[in-house]
Parts: C-alpha cells; structure tokens; sequence
C-alpha cells in the first residue's frame, strides 16, 4: 500500500506493507539512513527519530501508524534550532568515536533539551537511559548536552 509520510517537512511516498517498521520504510524505501539498525527491539537507540517531536524507536513503530505525524530524521536536525546546538556541542567534543549510535543519542538529546532547556545529571540520564553506546561516549555525551544547554560541563 502507498503511505505519504512527513519526513524532514517534505512528503515522500513509499509502497510498502503498514506493518513494515518505520525505520526500514525510511532505509529501504526512501532512502533516509540516518537511523540505524542496532537491534529490532527497541533496546539500543540507534534507530531514533522524532515523531511529532517525540524520540521513538523506529525499529518498533509501524509504518500505518504513523498516518499525518511530523518525523524527523537525524538528517533534519540541521533545521532545528535545538538541534543545531546540539550537533555543534556534539562536534566541539568530538563526542562521537566509532559513530553508529550518534544520530539516535542526538535524537534523544534533542527531544530532551527541547522539552527541558536546562536538564540536570539525573534529566540526562533519564533521558538518554535507553541509547547505548558501544564505545562508552557517555561522559562526552553528558558534557555535550550540558554545552547545548549552555550550562556549565562537569
């Protein structure tokens, strides 16, 4: 079946099942490869997005559920104003090492930053308590929130 989705602000088609998680709608069909796989059961975090300005793992979210909802993508960060700082503190850290899990913790750090500005330690933690990363970045990720925040970093 033919789904119209709101990526990004811009309509895209794909013909595929309503069953079919979002996160291979977004891969396969429209070739949107921000989100990663990392596991299929939404565990790890890697397959982040915004839906409506909620991070919801994609790897669980079926495409037909979606219906009018606003997504977006790490590759729609650069539009958001919360975004943008996000990704600029993420690059003055070098907050990234191997890089597969960062879209889905900046997905998640900017869902949170935008819901509350100036998040303390434990905020960080809550928020961020379902990305993981492989390479252990999560000083640099805490450090690169509170930058974003324009708090002062531990």
């Amino acid at each position: 079946m033919a789904y119209t989705l709101n990526v990004n602000g811009k309509a895209l088609s794909a013909d595929v099942d309503g069953d079919t998680p979002l996160l291979w709608t977004l891969r396969d069909s429209l070739g949107i490869l921000g989100p990663k796989y990392g596991c299929g059961v939404a565990a790890c975090g890697a397959c982040t997005v915004h839906i409506d300005g909620q991070p919801v793992r994609s790897c669980q979210v079926p495409t037909e559920a979606v219906g009018g909802a606003k997504i977006t993508t790490i590759e729609g960060m650069a539009a958001h104003p919360v975004g943008q700082k996000v990704q600029a503190a993420w690059m003055d850290l070098d907050v990234a090492q191997c890089g597969y899990c960062q879209p889905g913790q900046i997905m998640s750090a900017t869902a949170l930053l935008a819901a509350n500005p100036k998040p303390t330690d434990a905020d960080i933690d809550a928020a961020m308590a379902g990305n993981l990363c492989r390479c252990a970045t999560y000083t640099r990720i805490r450090a690169a929130i509170k930058r974003a925040s324009g708090q002062k970093e531990a």
